[in-house]
This record gives structure tokens, C-alpha cells and sequence, in this order.
């Protein structure tokens, strides 16, 4: 049944004028919400989001009212040196869009040099600064592009963003994200850990690193394109970790995904006595799918007992389960035995236990690398490597906000007396 208070209505725009004549008529509620963007202390589209264009536009009209001591009146003589003048258009800059305007126009009595009063909320709103930085991040939430206009707060039809102004804005950012994730200095991080990964976007990879500092701290150190087969790409970035800060001379811990590529460029770059770790879920899932499903388990149980033990003993009871899967499963067996002692460098080390779930896999890297996916998910086509870099850089950034420290960060004092004792036995050494 239809009542005289309903006023919604199919016709959108009927709608808007209908809640501009109420809240023109009801303008009492809005006085300190002038005030307050008059005095630009409160974020426009945060206090007007929820009532749109004709919140906007009552906005406009009760700061007009106010410079000349009431509404317009034709016909009748106003007392007051401002008077109406009509209306032009206008546009005003919100976070994420520009919202087309009615805007009052006021003169002073007379005319004369600056006849031109300006309303003063219209001025505030004009100062109001989204720009690509709200709009980037908007894209990586998800919404693409082609889709953005779309999800775009309250009436559509008043919204100026075209969907090229915003890939322009949102190239822009992201190129500044990609420069200063590049330009990071890493000397004062006292880094302990460098996780690397490769991350798949179309037709392109990228390889991506992540360094745990002392406090249990996770930090974005870079990006380079390239798979994790390729060395030359690997000691690339490498190498422009130690050009911006990363000491090769100071013992650190990688723990990579078992590529061979990455261990020749870790040699190149830091020389062959920095310990490796190679994730031990990649080792059991490599293992695992060259058996067939009645063996999985039993393998999976052993290999997981064995990486408990200490480094001599575990690295024994793998070997026998080697020959026993070489008698029907050679693949299995070869890649159990492929970079066996790398997957034995914590318990060489004997680092503690408490560490071992986050040093033993790649899971600190591909933690970020799942935030970076969720939010590039809706990029339909990668057209080049600098787009990759740009939307992957900005994407890490993004994610590293909400980074934690590791898992038994408290113990990380131990890892670096280790790392540092190996250190100087090693300088004692060669000395």
C-alpha cells in the first residue's frame, strides 16, 4: 500500500530532486556539516557519501544562504551587499570520483572589480585531493577498471571518472609505488632471513623477495622479472638488493623453493657459505605426486619424522627410504635424494624448534604472494613486464601493511648468535 511518506520511486532522479527539496526544506540538520567542511576539518565524501549529489547540492545552497542572509527570493529586494545570481555548473573533487554539480553563483550589490563572490563549501570541496592514490587503491581491492564506474557511491549518472582517466591516474600511482619499493634502503633493517619466490601473472613471472629482520619483522625488499630457472635473473635481483643496502658480507639465512637457479645466484652473489634452507613443502609435495596414492602417506609420515631428527640421523633414515622407493618408484626416489642436505640446513644449524615452522618453508613469501593475487585478481589481460612490476609492487606494498611478525620471533636472538658465530668461524678460517 503506497503512503504519502514514501518517496521511492523508479525514476532515480526524481528521487534526488525530491530528497534536495526535503533536505533544502529540513536544512537545520545540515548547519553543522557546513561548518565543518567550511572549515575543511572533516573529509567530504566521508560526510556526505551516504545521501549523494543532493547532499551536495543543499550543502552548496545553505553556505550560499549564509554569505547572503537567506535564500533567493525573485522579485523581491534583499538588504546585504551579496545577492544570487543565478546558477552555473561545477564539479567537486571527491576521493575516489568527481560529482557534477549545480553551483549557486553570487555577486556583490553593484558589481564592480571582483564582483564575484565565491561560495565558501563549494571552495572547501575544491580542495578536497582523492587522486590516482584512492583510486589505486580501489583497484586492488578488485574492481577493474571497465567495472569501476559501477561501484561508485550514490547516482551514477552524476559521476565525471571515465574509465581511461582512471587507468591513467592509477598507472601513475603505481609506477610511484614501484619507485619507491625500488629506492628502499635496506642497511639499517638487520635483516636475518631472505625468503625468494616466483609469482605467475599471464604470460609473465616475477621473482619476488622478502626479508624477516631481527625482530621478527617481514619487509617487501624488491621485485625482478624472471622465473626462479633463471640465474641471470635471480642474481639480478640479487644484486640490487646489496646495490641498495643488503650486506653480502653478513651471514644470512635463505630459504628458497629448491630451484637450482637460485642457489647459483645466491652463491654468485653471496658466496656458497650462506645457508640455504629449501622448503620442505615443496620437497614433500615433489615427492609425493610421483607416487601412487596408496604409498602417499606412509612416505609423508616418514619424511616428516625424519626432518625431526637431527641433521646426520634424519638425513640416514631418508637415504634408506630412498632405496626402498628406488626398487618401484626411481622418480620418487631421485627427487626424495635431490638437495637432501639443504633440507637439513636448520637442524645442522640447530635452530630452534620454534622456528622451524616458519624457516623450513616458503609460507612467509607466499603469504604476501596470496594478498598481491587477491587483489590484481580482477586484471584480465597483463600486457608487459612494466605493468607486471607496477601492479605486483604496489600490490606487496599494499599487503605488507598488514604484516605480522613471524612465529616464534621471540627465539630469533638464537638464529642470529648462530649466524654470527658461523660468521666469525669462517673469517677465523680463512684468516
Amino acid at each position: 500500500m503506497k503512503r504519502t511518506y514514501h518517496t521511492i520511486e523508479r525514476n532515480g532522479k526524481a528521487n534526488a530532486r525530491k530528497l534536495g527539496a526535503w533536505l533544502s526544506g529540513n536544512g537545520q540538520f545540515l548547519l553543522p556539516m557546513v561548518e565543518l567542511i567550511e572549515q575543511s576539518r572533516m573529509a567530504v565524501d566521508q560526510v556526505i557519501g551516504w545521501a549523494g549529489r543532493a547532499t551536495v547540492q543543499t550543502v552548496l545552497e545553505l553556505s550560499a544562504e549564509q554569505v547572503t542572509g537567506g535564500p533567493p527570493k525573485p522579485g523581491q529586494a534583499r538588504p546585504g551587499t551579496v545577492v544570487w545570481y543565478g546558477r552555473q555548473p561545477g564539479t567537486v573533487r571527491l576521493r575516489e570520483r568527481q560529482l557534477r554539480v549545480s553551483k549557486p553563483r553570487l555577486r556583490r550589490r553593484g558589481g564592480g572589480r571582483g564582483k564575484e563572490v565565491p561560495v565558501p563549501a563549494y571552495q572547501a570541496m575544491q580542495g578536497q585531493d582523492g587522486g590516482g592514490a584512492r583510486m589505486l587503491e580501489i583497484l586492488l581491492r578488485g574492481v577493474s577498471t571497465r567495472n569501476y564506474e559501477g561501484v561508485l557511491p550514490e547516482m551514477a549518472e552524476t559521476v565525471g571518472v571515465s574509465r581511461s582517466s582512471v587507468s591513467r591516474e592509477a598507472i601513475e600511482a603505481s609506477k610511484a609505488e614501484l619507485e619507491r619499493l625500488l629506492s628502499r634502503r635496506l642497511d639499517q633493517l638487520g635483516l636475518l632471513i631472505v625468503y625468494l619466490d616466483g609469482m605467475v601473472f599471464g604470460d609473465y613471472t616475477l621473482i619476488a623477495a622478502v626479508g624477516v629482520d631481527r625482530q621478527g619483522r617481514k619487509h617487501v625488499l624488491g621485485v625482478q622479472e624472471g622465473a626462479t630457472e633463471n640465474a641471470a635473473a635471480v642474481q639480478d635481483l640479487l644484486e640490487d638488493l646489496v646495490a641498495r643496502g643488503l650486506d653480502p658480507q653478513q651471514k644470512l639465512l635463505f630459504v628458497i623453493d629448491g630451484s637450482k637457479a637460485l642457489r647459483a645466484a645466491i652463491n654468485a652473489v653471496f658466496g656458497s657459505d650462506h645457508p640455504v634452507q629449501r622448503c620442505r613443502a615443496h620437497k614433500l609435495r615433489n615427492v609425493l605426486e610421483r607416487l601412487p596414492q596408496e604409498q602417499k602417506d606412509q612416505v609423508r609420515a616418514a619424511m616428516r619424522a625424519a626432518w625431526r631428527l637431527d641433521a646426520k640421523t634424519g638425513m640416514a633414515k631418508l637415504r634408506k627410504l630412498s632405496e626402498w622407493l628406488e626398487r618401484e618408484w626411481p622418480p620418487a626416489a631421485a627427487s626424495l635424494l635431490e638437495g637432501l642436505e639443504e633440507c637439513f640446513t636448520l637442524n645442522r644449524l640447530q635452530v630452534s624448534v620454534s622456528l622451524h615452522r616458519c624457516l623450513a618453508t616458503t609460507n612467509i613469501i607466499e603469504s604476501p604472494q596470496s594478498g598481491v593475487r587477491l587483489r590484481t585478481r580482477r586484471v584480465c589481460r597483463w600486457r608487459n613486464v612494466p605493468m607486471v612490476k607496477r601492479w605486483a609492487a604496489a600490490a606487496f606494498l599494499a599487503t605488507e601493511k598488514h604484516f605480522n611478525r613471524i612465529m616464534g620471533y621471540k627465539d630469533l636472538w638464537m638464529l642470529e648468535a648462530i649466524l654470527r658465530g658461523s660468521q666469525s668461524v669462517t673469517r677465523r678460517e680463512v684468516a
